[in-house]
């Protein structure tokens, strides 16, 4: 069984439904396959691991890498800390924005998948990539019955996103939508 398989397993085993989708894991896994030596990787939001997993899929076998994953609840961290995680995989209790502000480098790849840094914070996000880093965030497409308070929220970040002037932004139409925006 790999790192994915147990993740959505164990996901699923705790009830945990707000996994990363799988087209979006794939893209996870291609853009961190890509990284060059050296790249330092952050989630934000870990859930139970999957997209940890998917970014750690990614990467393997390689070993000259960091990636770390930010969850606010102690609880579902606990659930994300039950994998078998390759020794790169740093996993930590922590609120993101308060994390993005006080982080003491930058990021090649940031996957901002909880409100702290995405809906709250995306400043900050957006400070901590690196040149050349890329930004991937999803949940994007608005579905009926969203609060109104949270389709706003995600408007905001989409216009942030598509008209900040550092970013160039691609919105992609699968899965839960995804937006990418490179830093220049």
């Amino acid at each position: 069984m790999t790192l994915v398989d147990e993740a959505y397993a164990r996901a699923g085993a705790h009830g945990f439904d707000l996994s990363c989708e799988v087209p979006v894991g794939r893209l996870l896994a291609a853009l961190a396959a890509a990284l060059p030596p050296g790249a330092r990787v952050l989630e934000l939001g870990s859930g139970a691991g999957v997209g940890t997993a998917w970014l750690a899929h990614g990467l393997l076998p390689r070993t000259d890498v960091t990636v770390t994953s930010v969850e606010l609840d102690p609880a579902t961290a606990a659930v994300a800390a039950e994998g078998d995680w390759p020794p790169f995989v740093d996993l930590r209790v922590a609120d993101a924005v308060e994390f993005l502000r006080t982080a003491e480098h930058g990021y090649d790849l940031i996957f901002a998948d909880c409100p702290g840094g995405k809906t709250r914070g995306l400043d900050h996000t957006i400070a901590r990539l690196n040149p050349r880093g890329t930004l991937v965030v999803d949940d994007m497409t608005e579905i009926d019955g969203w609060p109104g308070d949270f389709t706003a929220a995600q408007r905001g970040v989409r216009r942030t996103l598509v008209e900040h002037p550092d970013l160039v932004t691609a919105e992609l139409d699968f899965a839960s939508g995804v937006v990418v925006s490179v830093r220049r």
